[in-house]
């Protein structure tokens, strides 16, 4: 067992290292250049076109969900334990100067999502029983014509939704009930193993009409917690912006409790934080956006640039806002407690709800669209008939992950989840030009 941890251990720092995030953002900064900056240049319309169609059903003959509901459930697994520790730890580690390198990388990161949504929905699979088969493994294997590389992405997907979507989750939760309520974590994880069984046995329509109320609400919660923190703090508001920008470029040196953290920290901390949180480049979301009723790609891909703007240039700023306002950042914490003491100190006692409350409904919606993408990247590999025994099996695993146990399998589901970026960024390389047709035939025709 040890040498398999010493492996994962090294593969993991491949994986999630310089060399990955470089390929991942310059990735992003080619199909940027290569689509001609459409989270710029189409930026309005995407928000027309998204915000202002939140109640529409879809135009599409294809498809099992609304836009909307495709998104909702997309955002349920992006929007996680990420945003609130994922980015403590980040500033933590990286100084405030994490935070720039985390909105470079999420600008870069929404022409990415865009195209990744874009060619699951033009290589979507509509089944005899009218489900929906789409995602990278749909597009590796009909676009790039490697089913193999496309096989190696569903098998890290599929391994990978037992604990990067799953255990990590519900330990989070646990974590959060009972240290801010009191609840046990072996009842936090048994309700959160029923209640989750209740949703997803009953397949798409029942995860999507979860999420399509749940992501809403938690959102605007977290966030509304946090617009009041910085409302409270505005005076400190320019001073925290013109030190994340400075610390930047010139690093941070040791304050008090805090390690100190260099430039290469803050550029690597931030551009993880921001990947791992939208995972535009992973390939997990556009497996949801796929089912959406929509008669063109584009139209999809809209929701994707959308998606990386909420999780990221939003609720990851609010949060790392309030961490560098109050000046939590030099506590030398890291994490939920980080969030936690930084909401505290502007909002006293209700600060430390709207944190908890936030973590738990993140990370429950989280386990309920992971087991969605865990169950089609099965299903890409064994068909139809794996659904049901995968969602049975899916849900014991909620009540050890609650209890704490297993960190050698969230540290090799991690690995996973990074593993999964690499075929899916060779097809987003190698299909760039099926992107680029879509995205001009879809404007030529609204011009």
């Amino acid at each position: 067992m040890e040498w398999i941890m010493a492996l994962n251990s090294k593969v993991n720092a491949i994986v999630w290292g310089p060399p990955m995030l470089v390929l991942l953002v310059g990735t992003g900064i080619y199909l940027t250049i290569r689509q001609g900056w459409p989270q710029v240049s189409k930026f309005g319309y995407a928000m027309r076109h998204t915000l202002g169609k939140l109640r529409e059903k879809g135009e599409g003959k294809k498809g099992e969900v609304t836009p909307f509901q495709a998104l909702a459930t997309a955002m349920a697994g992006t929007v996680g334990t990420g945003n609130i520790a994922g980015v403590a730890t980040a500033i933590a580690i990286g100084g405030p100067g994490a935070a720039f390198w985390m909105w470079l990388s999420a600008f870069f990161g929404m022409c990415t999502k865009y195209s990744e949504v874009i060619l699951a929905v033009h290589y979507r699979e509509v089944r005899s029983d009218g489900t929906i088969l789409g995602g990278p493994f749909q597009y590796i294997e009909k676009g790039l014509q490697a089913k193999w590389l496309a096989v190696l992405f569903a098998l890290f997907g599929g391994l990978a939704s037992f604990g990067i979507g799953n255990m990590t989750q519900a330990n989070s939760v646990a974590h959060a009930l009972e240290t801010s309520f009191g609840v046990p974590r072996l009842a936090s994880g048994i309700v959160m193993m029923v209640i989750t069984g209740i949703v997803i046995l009953g397949g798409l329509k029942s995860i999507v009409k979860v999420t399509e109320k749940l992501v809403p609400f938690m959102a605007i919660f977290y966030i509304l917690g946090g617009i009041a923190l910085i409302i409270m703090n505005i005076g400190k508001l320019p001073a925290a912006l013109a030190l994340i920008f400075k610390e930047a470029f010139t690093g941070t040196a040791a304050v008090g409790g805090f390690a100190g953290s260099t430039v290469m920290l803050a550029v690597t901390k931030g551009v993880a934080r921001g990947v791992f949180s939208n995972e535009a480049g992973l390939g997990s979301a556009p497996i949801v956006h796929a089912t959406a009723r929509v008669d063109h790609p584009v139209q999809q891909g809209l929701w994707g640039i959308f998606e990386v703007f909420m999780d990221t240039l939003v609720i990851c700023s609010i949060t790392a806002l309030s961490i560098v306002m109050t000046g939590a950042w030099q506590t030398g914490k890291s994490g939920a407690e980080l969030t936690m003491i930084a909401f505290n100190q502007a909002i006293p006692h209700f600060g430390t709800f709207v944190v908890s409350i936030g973590l738990a409904l993140f990370a429950y919606s989280t386990i309920l669209s992971w087991q969605y993408y865990g169950e089609k990247c099965w299903e890409y590999l064994g068909g139809p008939g794996v659904r049901l025994p995968y969602r049975i099996l899916f849900l014991p695993p909620i009540v050890l992950g609650s209890l704490g146990a297993l960190n050698f399998i969230w540290d090799l589901a991690d690995t996973l989840n990074g593993l999964m970026a690499i075929p899916n960024l060779i097809a987003l390389l190698g299909l760039s030009p099926v992107i680029a047709k879509l995205t001009r035939e879809y404007f030529i025709e609204k011009a």
